[in-house]
């Protein structure tokens, strides 16, 4: 495990939410000095070494960061030992990753929104099948998300 945070973003495809997610914590640490790693996964295989969706593409994009490079995998065993923290986008997800949680994984699972006071249990809901406001919904939570979790990892 990294000697300095290190975060792993889960949502179902690793298309649209978690790579949002990897973005907005990627700047908000950058901004704050903050020295960590971050990546993203998905818990399902639809979508392993394709790029996000270009609605995510876009509203990264708008807000600065060009994602265009991620490619989507899935979440392994290995993760567990690699991340500081795996943040499931969603309950669904969060069950998925705590199905095949090594009983010794060091790593801290919970929800993303958890990391935002008065916003724990909430789920950052999957744009997928909506129009553009929805993928600007998700980066707001997202964002709100990455800036507490620095906040948080640097005290």
């Amino acid at each position: 495990m990294s000697t300095h945070p290190s975060v792993l973003f889960v949502c179902l495809g690793n298309i649209c939410r978690s790579p949002l997610a990897e973005a907005a914590f990627r700047k908000a640490a950058q901004d704050a000095g903050l020295k960590a790693e971050a990546d993203s996964a998905g818990t399902a295989a639809y979508h392993i070494g394709e790029p996000p969706d270009p609605r995510s593409i876009a509203t990264a994009g708008a807000n600065g960061i060009d994602i265009s490079g991620f490619r989507g995998r899935q979440i392994v065993r290995g993760d567990f030992t690699q991340f500081t923290h795996i943040l499931a986008l969603d309950h669904s997800n969060l069950q998925n990753i705590n199905a095949i949680r090594p009983n010794d994984a060091p790593a801290h699972v919970s929800l993303l929104m958890d990391m935002v006071p008065g916003r724990e249990g909430a789920a950052v809901a999957d744009p997928y099948y909506g129009g553009e406001e929805n993928f600007t919904d998700t980066w707001e939570d997202v964002w709100m998300a990455a800036q507490s979790l620095v906040q948080q990892l640097r005290a």
